[in-house]
C-alpha cells in the first residue's frame, strides 16, 4: 500500500475538535430551568463533567451545542489547575450555561460521586477520566439513575469489561441512556462506506488492517512535590493499568470499525510488540502487531508504532473478494475501490454527501434519545470495541495466543482495589532504583 495513493489519511481527533470550536462557537446560548423527571424538548438537562482535561472539555462543550436547554452544574477532577481551566474555557463560550460555583467543582478520586450525586436522577454524566476508573464511574452512574456519555476506552481489563456490560444491562432495565465516544460510528461518510460494505459491493470481507503509526507518545516528568499516584495519572496513556496500552486506548478506534466492517468480533489472537527504542521512565511498548481471528477463520491484523522518522499512517484498509476500501478514524473521506490497487482510477464509491462532525453527532443522537425517551445504549458493543483491545494486548505482551473466552473470562486486574484509591494512594506499578517500570516480556508475562 503506498500511503501517497491514500487522500486525506491524517485527520486526527484534535483537527476534528478544531473544526469542531468554530461550530460550537456560534452555538446559541440559553437559560437554564430545573430538570424534571423526563426531560422534553423545552426542559433544561444538567450536565456533569468527570474528568477536564481536552477530550473532557470538549464532550463538555460538545454536550452543550445540542438541541434543547442544558446547563453544566458541576466538574470533577483529579486535578485543580485542569478543572480551573476546563472551567474558564468553556465559560468563553458558554457563559449562559456554566453554573459551577466553587462548591461545585470537587477534586479527587471520589469527586466523581459528588457530581453524579448533585445531578441525579435524570441528568447527564460525561465520564472522561484515564480509562482503568470508567467501569467505576458507570456503574455509580446508573446506581444513582443518571445517564452517561462515557469516552473511550471504557475498562482495562476483563474485570472492568465485566461490570460496564453489567452497568449497561442495567441501565437497560431502568431506560437510561449510555453513549459510547467511538465517535467514528456516527461518521455518516463512515457509515455509508460501511453499510456499502455490508451490502457487498467488494464481496466477502477476507481482511482487514488496522493502522496507527506516528511519532512517540509524549511523557511528563515528575513535578517538585508531586506524588506517585498524581504523576503516573497526568501520564496516563504511558501506565498500562492506566489506559490499557497503546493497542487498546489509541487504536480503539480502528479496531472498532474493522469488526463492524467485518460485522463480528474475534474468537482469538496471537501477535508482538516490545520496547525497542523509547526511553522515557514509563510501561510503553513502542510498537504492536496483533493478529486476530473472526469466527469464519478470516483475519485482522494491527499495527501500532509511535517512532521517530518511520512511515506514518492512520486509518483501515479492508480488502474484499473482489475489492478494497480505506476508511476508519483519520480517513476523512472514506473510498472504495475495484480490486486490491488503492488508486484513483479505481475508485468505485466515495461519499458525495453532507460532511458531519461526529463527535458532536454522538451527543446529539445521546440528548435527542433522552429528551424523547428512545432507547439508547452503547454500552454493550463499546465495552466489546474495548475487549479487542484488551484481547490484543493479552496476546502481545504474553507471547501466547489467547483466545476471546478466555480472555472474557480472566480474572486479572491491573489495579486491584482501584474503587478505594485515594489521592495519597500508592499506585498499583513503581519504579525501581534505577527509575524504571515494570514493562510487560513476552514469554514471561502471565496474563491469565
Amino acid at each position: 500500500m503506498d500511503p501517497k495513493n491514500i487522500q486525506n489519511t491524517t485527520s486526527s481527533r484534535r483537527d476534528f475538535l478544531k473544526q469542531t470550536t468554530g461550530v460550537l462557537a456560534g452555538a446559541s446560548l440559553v437559560n437554564a430551568v430545573t430538570s424534571k423527571s423526563h426531560a422534553g424538548e423545552h426542559n433544561t438537562i444538567k450536565v456533569a463533567l468527570v474528568g477536564c482535561g481536552g477530550r473532557g472539555t470538549g464532550a463538555a462543550a460538545n454536550a452543550l451545542s445540542t438541541k434543547g436547554p442544558t446547563k453544566l452544574v458541576a466538574m470533577a477532577d483529579f486535578f485543580e489547575h485542569r478543572l480551573s481551566s476546563s472551567l474558564k474555557n468553556l465559560t468563553k463560550d458558554f457563559e449562559q450555561q456554566i453554573d459551577v460555583p466553587p462548591d461545585r467543582q470537587f477534586l479527587g478520586l471520589d469527586a466523581y460521586r459528588k457530581v453524579i450525586d448533585l445531578i441525579s436522577p435524570d441528568g447527564v454524566v460525561l465520564l472522561a477520566t484515564p480509562p482503568a476508573f470508567r467501569p467505576i464511574h458507570v456503574e455509580y452512574a446508573v446506581s444513582k439513575n443518571c445517564n452517561v456519555f462515557m469516552e473511550k476506552s471504557f475498562a482495562v481489563d476483563a474485570p472492568g469489561i465485566r461490570r460496564v456490560l453489567k452497568a449497561g444491562k442495567e441501565a437497560e432495565r431502568k431506560n437510561l441512556k449510555i453513549a459510547g465516544g467511538l465517535m467514528s460510528r456516527h461518521y455518516k461518510p463512515l457509515e455509508e462506506a460501511v453499510s456499502k460494505l455490508h451490502d457487498g459491493i467488494i464481496g466477502e470481507v477476507i481482511t482487514c488492517w488496522a493502522y496507527r503509526e506516528h511519532a512517540p507518545v509524549g511523557f511528563k516528568p515528575k513535578q517538585p512535590g508531586m506524588n506517585e499516584l498524581a504523576h503516573q495519572i497526568q501520564n496516563y496513556s504511558n501506565f498500562t493499568w492506566l489506559n490499557g496500552s497503546f493497542l487498546l486506548d489509541w487504536l480503539i478506534h480502528n479496531l472498532d470499525v474493522c469488526c463492524w466492517c467485518k460485522d463480528a468480533w474475534p474468537v482469538s489472537a496471537q501477535g508482538q510488540g516490545g520496547r525497542q527504542v523509547r526511553t522515557q521512565p514509563d510501561q510503553l511498548f513502542d510498537h504492536y502487531s496483533v493478529e486476530y481471528s473472526f469466527p469464519d477463520g478470516t483475519r485482522l491484523l494491527a499495527q501500532g508504532r509511535h517512532m521517530d522518522n518511520c512511515w506514518g499512517f492512520f486509518g483501515d484498509v479492508i480488502h474484499g473478494a473482489t475489492g478494497s476500501a480505506v476508511l476508519g478514524e483519520g480517513i476523512s473521506e472514506p473510498r472504495i475501490f475495484k480490486g486490491h490497487q488503492q488508486t484513483s482510477d479505481n475508485v468505485i464509491w466515495q461519499y458525495d454527501g453532507p460532511r458531519c462532525y461526529q463527535y458532536q453527532v454522538e451527543h446529539d443522537l445521546l440528548f435527542d434519545a433522552i429528551r424523547k425517551n428512545k432507547p439508547y445504549n452503547e454500552a454493550e458493543r463499546s465495552a466489546y470495541a474495548a475487549m479487542t483491545g484488551i484481547l490484543g494486548r493479552m496476546a502481545a505482551e504474553s507471547g501466547q495466543m489467547i483466545t476471546w473466552d478466555q480472555a472474557m473470562a480472566s480474572n486479572l486486574e491491573l489495579a486491584p482495589g482501584l474503587d478505594h484509591y485515594t489521592m495519597a494512594s500508592d499506585p498499583p506499578v513503581n519504579a525501581n532504583a534505577k527509575g524504571n517500570y515494570p514493562v510487560a516480556m513476552p514469554g514471561q508475562t502471565k496474563v491469565l
